[in-house]
């Protein structure tokens, strides 16, 4: 009786970290260390690897947590959200605040230690972006734009793009400010069409609540624009990590944007489809099809890099 409790227990925990989400942000980590790794040949430690995968799977679980916590009051308003761990009783605010707390402090305590499997440069730069991820998720998007902005989840998007610049930098720093950063712009840029997608699938549940996602407070017509616009921004940058050159060669090989186009195609193709009736259910496509995308492009930006 007592395992079966505990069991209960760790899946309310698990749950409340929206693991979904975070698989995805760890993938994207691993895929710019491996990227950097080939592209640069640097040979990284398997403590290396274990530092980035835990840390950025305790801070991104971390963000989801305080988040949940945060938005308690709206959860248990919309229909989306109610069976949630918090707005469904099955564990206290308090326990939740702590835990989300308890796994940032392990997060920012594992990318420090990063100095001590690669350099001091490598580690302090680490931190520095799972503190700014941190920051952007829970103070600057969660507590201060949500409820506010209908431009939230642009500013919000750093975080999105923090865990791939973990991955990049415990590698290296060569080529941050080129490679690097692309790397990190393409989950930056392909939040909001990921995120708007979403909100207009659940317009009725965010104007309920008075959250003014972009996609929930102009009409269907409008916002669907807004989305296609972003989706062609996105697959337009997906291009650029081809054209990074490192000692007068291509860093990432023709693989990679063969991909990029064959995906874009499909994923703009999708995006358009939502201008066209049912309006709704054409962006719950798009939505469905985001993740898988950006997986697709990870994968390539590894094979690519070899």
């Amino acid at each position: 009786m007592l395992q079966t409790s505990t069991r209960s227990r760790i899946k309310v925990y698990y749950e409340l970290t929206k693991p979904r989400i975070w698989y995805l942000l760890v993938f994207t980590a691993f895929g710019a260390a491996v990227t950097a790794s080939n592209v640069y040949d640097v040979e990284v430690s398997i403590y290396t690897w274990v530092l980035v995968i835990m840390a950025v799977a305790s801070g991104s679980a971390a963000a989801n947590t305080i988040t949940n916590y945060r938005d308690r009051d709206i959860d248990s308003v919309m229909t989306r959200t109610q069976s949630r761990p918090i707005p469904s009783k099955r564990i206290t605010p308090g326990s939740a605040k702590k835990f989300g707390l308890l796994l940032a402090l392990i997060a920012i305590i594992l990318t420090s230690l990063l100095s001590y499997t690669t350099t001091i440069i490598n580690g302090i730069l680490a931190t520095f972006f799972m503190c700014i991820g941190l920051f952007d998720n829970i103070i600057v998007y969660s507590y201060l734009l949500k409820r506010k902005s209908k431009l939230n989840i642009i500013l919000g998007g750093f975080s999105g793009a923090a865990p791939s610049m973990i991955g990049y930098v415990a590698v290296t720093t060569e080529g941050l400010f080129t490679l690097g950063l692309i790397i990190g712009g393409l989950v930056f840029i392909w939040i909001p069409m990921h995120i708007w997608a979403l909100a207009l699938h659940y317009k009725k549940d965010y104007n309920k609540v008075d959250v003014p996602m972009l996609t929930s407070i102009i009409s269907e017509r409008a916002a669907t624009r807004v989305i296609s616009f972003t989706t062609m921004m996105m697959v337009s940058f997906s291009i650029t990590p081809f054209f990074i050159q490192i000692n007068g060669q291509t860093a990432i090989g023709l693989v990679y944007l063969i991909t990029a186009i064959i995906s874009g195609i499909v994923i703009t193709t999708l995006s358009l489809m939502a201008i066209v009736k049912p309006l709704e259910k054409k962006a719950w496509l798009l939505f469905k099809f985001s993740n898988p995308y950006l997986a697709i492009l990870f994968i390539a930006l590894m094979l690519g890099s070899i």
